[in-house]
């Protein structure tokens, strides 16, 4: 593996990566992986918890009062996609190794999808859009925690692969 590929993933001479193709294609890797299990999650399994799938085109129509659930659906991907992996690259990553080093990846990238939940259903749902906080604690509610720590898991483990680490 390159040296470029492997500091893309985790910094070895700084807490964060290089600005280079490879953080990026990195990045756009763990979206594309995270945000297909994510989509797994919300469309095929929440339903028969929950009686329906999750829906964050939705909450994304509230928050930005658009019309169109294409729209909608695309801003959620382009967001899952490019900007919550960079999120876990520049921010959770580099927090967890600054104050928390000791943390095994799994921990850091379940606390990243804890992160993005309460920044769904606080910040986004309560804070900006007006829904009650957690939507309620609602059996949705439960779900999306579930759906967010998948996809902080998934795109953990794809930092860590390309990454080249082994232990």
């Amino acid at each position: 593996m390159s040296a470029s590929l492997s500091s893309a993933a985790r910094p070895r001479h700084g807490l964060f990566p290089p600005l280079t193709l490879a953080t990026l294609g990195t990045a756009i890797l763990a979206g594309l992986l995270a945000d297909g299990a994510w989509e797994i999650w919300a469309r095929f399994v929440t339903p028969y918890w929950v009686g329906g799938p999750l829906q964050p085109a939705a909450l994304v129509q509230s928050v930005f009062g658009f019309s169109n659930f294409a729209l909608a659906e695309a801003v959620h991907l382009v967001v899952g996609i490019v900007f919550y992996p960079l999120g876990y690259l520049f921010i959770a990553r580099p927090i967890a190794d600054r104050f928390l080093p000791f943390l095994p990846w799994p921990v850091v990238a379940l606390g990243f999808g804890a992160g993005l939940w309460v920044f769904a259903l606080y910040v986004m749902a309560h804070l900006i859009a007006g829904l009650p906080p957690f939507l309620g604690f609602i059996q949705l509610t439960w779900a999306s925690l579930v759906g967010h720590l998948i996809f902080g898991l998934v795109c953990g483990a794809v930092v860590r692969w390309r990454s080249g680490a082994t232990g």
